[in-house]
């Protein structure tokens, strides 16, 4: 089996223990993020892998927060895949994205390698994925995403493909810009408060975050 790539990737500002705690002009709290993209051939080296790079790419500019990302690329493994996201857990990462392995075909077994090392079920996460993605596929039932929680961290199954990535955490829009289906990122913040992690802030122009009046902060975002 091949090794896992790993790596930790620091984007803004000075690390100590690893997490930078604030960037210039930046109050935000600073957060630890793992991504995972889970496929055999995009581990193997068949093709470039797709899905790190847009989880990585709508995560940096949907928060405030500096970020420190842990990256795992693996085959469509089960226990490898439960390995990693025990891994990152441990490694003190408060919210965990995979994408891939997530449909009916017999490699696909993110879901159950996720549902194996869960604490609790979210399954209204996964609900609201399948909402977004029917507005564009029928197929889009054959989907088994889930999220779940592990310790103080969210763990979320997304979609393969980058297009999907953004779609579901982003939500849809009009032609106005106006909201037509919740992202699910838009309950992530409020969720990790609710465990104990870090107090995420979202750019709004991206997606906003919803908590209650007496859970929000005054913003410091820059």
């Amino acid at each position: 089996m091949p090794a896992t790539p790993r790596s930790s990737d620091p984007l803004v500002g000075s690390s100590v223990d690893g997490l930078p705690d604030t960037a210039p002009g930046h109050a935000s709290e600073a957060v630890r993020i793992g991504i995972v993209s889970v496929s055999d051939r995009a581990s193997s080296g068949v093709y470039q892998d797709k899905g790190l790079p847009a989880l990585k790419d709508w995560l940096t500019r949907a928060l405030h927060n500096p970020i420190v990302f842990e990256q795992r690329l693996i085959p469509d493994e089960q226990e490898s895949i439960s390995a990693a996201l025990i891994e990152l857990v441990d490694a003190g990462c408060c919210l965990v994205l995979t994408t891939g392995g997530t449909g009916p075909a017999p490699r696909d077994v993110t879901p159950e390698a996720t549902l194996a090392v869960a604490h609790r079920q979210m399954p209204g996460f996964g609900e609201q994925m399948r909402q977004i993605s029917l507005k564009f596929v029928p197929t889009a039932i054959l989907s088994r995403q889930c999220a779940v929680i592990r310790g103080q961290c969210l763990i979320l199954n997304l979609p393969g493909q980058p297009k999907a990535i953004a779609e579901t955490l982003e939500g849809l829009r009009d032609t106005a810009g106006q909201s037509i289906v919740p992202g699910i990122f838009a309950a992530v913040p409020y969720c990790v408060d609710l465990i104990g992690g870090p107090y995420m802030e979202t750019v709004d122009a991206v997606c906003k975050a919803f908590r209650p009046k007496s859970a929000t902060r005054p913003a410091t975002g820059a």
